[in-house]
């Protein structure tokens, strides 16, 4: 008895294809596939959400400075002059940020090996914005699933493909 399937695709292939179901379920939160796909989807999603719900509170609040350019009210940077050149103007900003602990950084890491990056564009020609999605992971499906034993995802079956038959089903977080 195999322990996953192959799914009629040589070993990188698979990988990337399960790879992608993966990213996009834990992006959008519902996608819709075949039965066997979803199924081995399902295996390695529910392990990153668990991963995510053990590791959710792993981190401290540090509170750091940074220099940050000054900006006027149409949001392009304030510049002096200083020597006869024009020089951004820069101010101190505090601000308080996540830094993980080790073992939280290790599961994050685990977690990259798996998702792929995903950017979401606002317009179509520029303002891509990158999604991190072990972020979403631990600030919002780790709180939301954290008094469940297990089971994190629904496989809900929606009837055969026209093309080929094949059973096609929604694979959704619950």
């Amino acid at each position: 008895m195999a322990m996953y399937r192959k799914l009629s695709r040589p070993t990188a292939q698979r990988k990337a294809m399960l790879r992608s179901g993966v990213t996009q379920l834990i992006w959008k939160g519902r996608i819709v596939t075949t039965e066997p796909k979803a199924k081995e989807i399902k295996k390695i999603a529910e392990s990153l959400i668990a991963l995510g719900i053990k590791e959710r509170d792993n981190f401290d609040e540090v509170t750091v400075s940074a220099k940050v350019p000054k900006k006027d009210k149409d949001g392009h940077r304030v510049k002096e002059e200083k020597d006869g050149k024009k020089v951004t103007v820069y101010e101190t900003v505090e601000k308080t940020i996540k830094k993980d602990q080790p073992s939280r950084l290790h599961a994050r890491r685990q977690m990259l090996k798996v998702l792929y990056p995903v950017t979401e564009k606002a317009d179509k020609r520029r303002d891509t914005k990158e999604v991190n999605l072990p972020n979403k992971i631990f600030d919002e499906y780790a709180p939301k699933y954290a008094d469940r034993k297990g089971g994190y995802t629904r496989i809900v079956k929606i009837g055969q493909r026209k093309g080929d038959g094949a059973l096609e089903v929604v694979l959704e977080l619950v």
